[in-house]
């Protein structure tokens, strides 16, 4: 059959079967089908939708177009967490040592931001020395020795979704539900783990800006993950504020050596142990989450989480004076404090328009090209539901650029509505999805 027989038949709704989508995927690897009608195939696919089967069959093309990797030679269940992403999600940073600290190994390749901030890479990059750009052989040996790795994905990793992605995002496919699920197994089973966590976040800062739509996404990933024979668990997040209280790479690792130390921002440790007690239980160290919590909470307090990641930044070459003392992590010549022009409470804070602020500091990147400034960002001094006064600290701006300051400073501003009425605030954790089924806390 023609490919293009094979766009019509998506166009019209039809189902493609698994050797449809296998020999797609290959053909398109092999530079077989040209950009401009792989790009009709997303449409259709982005209009008509696809069947479970057929995300299954596309997910495992797309994990076959390259090297999977094999992680028998770690002991132990091998558990890893992906997160939809938001603004200030610094989780893989604070949650990875606490998991690996509690036994479950932790085998982790993340990615680079392209958008409000930099990805868990970029922001690891700002501790000196740090190297995340290592061979299989070294990540694998690194997760044997200190049970915790986390490196920038290889070239030969899915590079089905790669190429998929790019056309992807200019063709205005990106929201495809069967096309998000695709990118993110497809990466996930490549990479070997036995069990994987997921973070699904919704809100005005997320990927997903509805729950409902948060909530397909993860059921659809949990449901494609149990019939490949992949343990896994989504838990939907609140994203409609940031997390934690910075935004930008230097300052959210500082924020994550906090939450180590057993300090730092309430929903960032909430969500580290919301997201680590299910690890710790697909990592079979624990009968229930409940049990897993009390677990991790005890690890931080006994400063075990700390020495982990003291650990992994020593492995990976990173200058551990840099952890001891986090005021030596990159920071902005200037600080602007931004403050409030009325009292009352804190009803909202848009975390698109902050993400969009740290970006046009410089903290995230428009184009992949882009180049990123590790030091610049935002910290909030106010949260949801906080009281305020008239010329009391909303936030701080770091930045290098005076010319960007004026604009980041307005949509900065915008983000924050004041009301003299105390709001109801959302609960950070909206939905947990698993093979049993969903449990709503709305």
């Amino acid at each position: 059959m023609r490919f293009c027989d094979l766009i019509v038949k998506k166009r019209n709704g039809q189902k493609l079967s698994e050797e449809e989508i296998k020999s797609m995927i290959k053909e398109f690897i092999e530079g077989k089908i040209p950009d401009y009608q792989m790009s009709a195939m997303l449409m259709s696919i982005f209009f008509t939708g696809m069947s479970n089967n057929e995300i299954k069959y596309l997910t495992m093309a797309m994990v076959n177009s390259g090297k999977i990797i094999n992680l028998s030679s770690i002991p132990g269940i091998k558990v890893d967490k992906h997160s939809t992403g938001g603004v200030g999600d610094t989780t893989t940073i604070a949650l990875a040592p606490m998991v690996a600290a509690a036994g479950v190994p932790v085998a982790k390749m993340s990615g680079r931001g392209l958008g409000h901030t930099g990805g868990t890479i970029d922001k690891l990059e700002s501790i000196e020395g740090f190297k995340t750009e290592l061979s299989i052989d070294k990540f694998i040996k690194i997760v044997r020795e200190v049970g915790i790795s986390i490196i920038s994905p290889t070239s030969d990793l899915a590079p089905a979704d790669k190429k998929l992605y790019a056309l992807r995002d200019v063709t205005g496919t990106i929201e495809s539900i069967p096309l998000i699920v695709g990118s993110i197994m497809s990466k996930k089973i490549a990479a070997g783990a036995d069990a994987i966590v997921l973070d699904v976040t919704t809100g005005s800062g997320a990927f997903m800006k509805e729950y409902k739509d948060a909530l397909k996404l993860g059921k659809i990933m949990v449901d494609i993950g149990l019939e490949l024979e992949k343990e896994i668990v989504a838990i939907v997040s609140n994203m409609d504020e940031p997390l934690g209280f910075a935004i930008g790479n230097s300052l959210e690792v500082k924020e994550a050596i906090e939450v180590l130390k057993n300090r730092g921002p309430e929903d960032l440790r909430n969500l580290c142990l919301e997201l680590g007690s299910y690890m710790l239980k697909l990592g079979g160290v624990v009968k229930t989450p409940e049990e897993g919590r009390n677990k991790l909470i005890k690890i931080i307090e006994e400063g075990k989480a700390f020495n982990k990641f003291k650990e992994i930044v020593m492995a990976q070459g990173g200058n551990l004076r840099v952890i001891e003392n986090p005021e030596l992590l990159p920071l902005a010549k200037y600080c602007l404090k931004i403050k409030a022009d009325k009292s009352g409470y804190i009803q909202k804070i848009d975390s698109q328009l902050i993400g969009e602020s740290a970006m046009i500091l410089g903290a995230g990147r428009e184009k992949k090209e882009s180049e990123i400034d590790l030091s610049v960002g935002i910290v909030l001094k106010k949260k949801v539901g906080c009281k305020v006064g008239t010329g009391e600290d909303l936030a701080e701006i770091y930045y290098n650029n005076s010319k960007k300051l004026k604009e980041a400073k307005k949509k900065l501003l915008s983000s924050f509505t004041i009301s003299n009425k105390k709001p109801k605030k959302s609960p950070l954790i909206l939905a947990t999805i698993s093979g049993q089924g969903i449990k709503e806390f709305l």
